[in-house]
Parts: structure tokens; C-alpha cells; sequence
């Protein structure tokens, strides 16, 4: 067993008049891929070092498959880290690169010779083996970066943020073959990133953390559908998830809230919160956008102010009030700045916040 135990580890680093990690607790299943998103400055790295041994926490400890690692270094807590900056020796050939670490334990030459071997094959890297670093291109640097941390077989693996240093088509397929390799291997895996988009498409359960807490953790689509706090919906997601400022008015029959001179349905729990306003968030993707004349009923009027055609699909930016939001709609849709609209929420899939905090009311 692999699993990761963070116990109420805090770290504050000297100068620092805030903690890059505050009294943070998490525990991470065994085979488990977990991502760890937030901005920069929020306190990934800093936890992800404090688990690998590179940073020594003020207070907490960590435990790694049921064993206090805390005050162990890096080499004795059975790891493997990859790290944003590719970092293969340059003087080195691919197979050297990967079996280095092998070779530093001194493993016989047939067993480092048919586990580079098998790492490379995991990893595409079979016809690069006898070239060096500078004949390889960057996302052949990371591949050996990976394979040379898988190779030694460890309980955890430690990522980095390892593919900001490529571009973005690059980013594309190494994302979709990393997913692939982790689940092959299954290795406990902790990565750190601050896009999005790869916290999504990779993890099993995604931590998102801000400013040395850790405010949600959850399997990707709840993170996305049900965020847990109105930064959570606004870092998560492009564009993000719109939220508009509403007043509350409870009514004998169902409780409405007011948008301008404008009214929606809500649910029973918003009137149960006892507020005088809340926040309605809503995705981008979940309103129907159409001309006034066929505005449908509990819809909202609104104005376009910018159209942005992307290719897939157009986003438009829309004014309800002295308010704004973003509407995704097809392509074919006819509409200029400055036009009337009606739009439409998915009532199911709207979310409903406290105005004072920003958390998440619960049914």
C-alpha cells in the first residue's frame, strides 16, 4: 500500500508574513491520481515538497504507505519526482539518463538494461535511446524525464507541473499519454498544476487549493459542476462560471429572486438560508440564448455586448441589468453587439451561493 497521509502540516517560510501552507490536512488513496490546482502562490509546490522531502514542515507530519516520513529524506521515503524543468543530463544518452538512478543503487546491468527498456517502451522512446538530450525535442525531454523517474519502480510519484515548459500541442498529447501511462503503472500519484484544464482531464480527485488551504477536494466533474466555493467556480473552467448577485424574495407559493426588474424560480433551500441576497452561478454552457420573440417563460432579457467566435462555438458576453455573463452558443447563431437576447438557464444546473462567503448552499 501507497497511500498518502498529510496530517495538519503547516509550513511558513522566514520573511513570509502569511503560511504557504496552513494547518492543511489530506489523505490520498493508494493508486490514486490526485492533482493538486490552485494560482501561483496558493502553496502546491510547497506541499508537494514538504511531501517529497525536499521542505521541512513547521508542524504535521506525513505518512506514506502507513510509515512516519516526516523526518526521513527524499531517498529513503521511496519516490519519484518529476519536475517542471526537464533536467536530463546533457552528457548523458537516453538510456543513461533513465537508468541513472538504477545505476546509482547499483542494480546489475541486465536489470537496469530490461527496465530502461521497458520504461522507454511505456513512453515512446525505444528509437531515441543511444541520442542525447540536445538531439531530442522538448517533449521527448520530458518523456525521458518521466521514464527516468518510473524506472525505479517507486510507492509515490511526485510531478511538478512537467508539461508548462511545453507548447500547446505538445501539452495536448503528453497530457493524454501520461493519463494513459499512470493508469498502466498504478502508482500513487500526486500532481501539481495551476491549469485547469489538465487538473480535469487527469485526475482522479482534484484539491484546490488557495492561499495555503485547501478549499474543495472531489473527482473532477463535481469540482466542476459543484464547486464549493464562488472561487472554486471562477478559477475552474473556460469561461469561467458566471455569478450573478441576486435579491431573495420569498413568496407563500416559491421563492423568486430578482435580477434588475427581472424575477427566476429558486429552490426551497435559498429561502432556507435566511439571506436577503445570494449568488446565482451558472456555466457558460448550460443557457440557451435566443431572439427576444422567442423568449421562453422564467428567462432572462439581456443585451449583447461582445461576440467572440471561436471555432467550435461562439462566446458572448451579456449584459443583464448593470451586470454581466458569459453565454456559449453555437456557431450558426445569429447575433451582433448590442443586440436583445433571452436567456435561458438549465434550472438543474444552476447553483445557488451565499453572497457573504461565497460557499456553496446545499439542498
Amino acid at each position: 500500500m501507497a497511500d498518502i497521509v498529510i496530517e495538519r502540516l503547516s509550513k511558513t517560510y522566514s520573511g513570509g508574513k502569511a503560511p504557504a501552507v496552513n494547518d492543511l490536512s489530506l489523505t490520498i488513496p493508494d493508486r490514486q491520481f490526485m492533482v493538486l490546482l490552485g494560482p501561483s502562490g496558493c502553496g502546491k509546490t510547497t506541499l508537494l515538497r514538504m511531501v517529497a522531502g525536499l521542505e521541512y514542515p513547521d508542524a504535521g507530519r506525513v505518512m506514506i504507505g502507513g510509515r512516519d516520513v516526516t523526518d526521513l529524506p527524499p531517498r529513503k521515503r521511496d519516490i519519484a519526482m518529476v519536475f517542471q524543468s526537464y533536467a536530463v543530463f546533457p552528457h548523458m544518452t537516453v538510456f543513461d539518463n533513465i537508468g541513472f538512478g538504477l545505476k546509482m543503487k547499483r542494480r546489475p546491468a541486465h536489470e537496469i538494461k530490461q527496465r530502461v527498456e521497458q520504461a522507454a517502451g511505456l513512453l515512446q522512446l525505444e528509437p531515441y535511446l543511444g541520442r542525447y538530450s540536445a538531439q531530442l525535442s522538448g517533449g521527448q525531454r520530458q518523456r525521458v524525464a518521466v521514464a527516468r523517474a518510473i524506472v525505479m519502480e517507486p510507492s509515490v510519484l511526485l510531478m511538478d507541473e512537467p508539461l508548462s515548459n511545453l507548447d500547446a500541442l505538445l501539452r495536448l498529447q503528453f497530457r493524454a499519454e501520461l493519463k494513459k501511462l499512470v493508469k498502466e503503472i498504478q502508482t500513487t500519484t500526486v500532481y501539481v498544476t495551476h491549469d485547469q484544464v489538465e487538473a480535469l482531464s487527469l485526475g482522479d480527485r482534484v484539491a484546490v487549493m488557495r492561499a495555503g488551504n485547501i478549499l474543495q477536494v472531489d473527482s473532477p466533474m463535481t469540482v466542476y459542476d459543484f464547486p464549493a466555493t464562488e472561487f472554486v467556480g471562477g478559477f475552474i473552467g473556460n469561461p469561467p462560471m458566471n455569478f450573478l448577485r441576486v435579491a431573495v424574495r420569498p413568496d407563500a407559493g416559491q421563492t423568486r429572486v430578482v435580477i434588475g426588474d427581472q424575477e427566476l424560480p429558486a429552490p426551497a433551500e435559498v429561502a432556507a438560508a435566511g439571506d436577503d441576497t445570494v449568488l446565482l452561478g451558472i456555466r457558460a454552457e448550460y443557457i440557451q440564448a435566443s431572439s427576444p420573440n422567442g423568449a421562453a417563460l422564467n428567462g432572462l432579457d439581456a443585451q449583447a455586448l461582445v461576440v467572440e467566435p471561436l471555432g467550435s462555438h461562439l462566446l458572448i458576453t451579456a449584459g443583464v441589468g448593470d451586470q454581466q455573463l458569459k453565454v456559449v452558443t453555437r456557431t450558426d447563431f445569429e447575433v451582433q453587439p448590442g443586440q436583445r437576447l433571452h436567456l435561458q438557464p438549465e434550472v438543474d444546473k444552476i447553483r445557488w451561493l451565499r453572497a457573504s462567503d461565497g460557499t456553496l448552499l446545499r439542498a
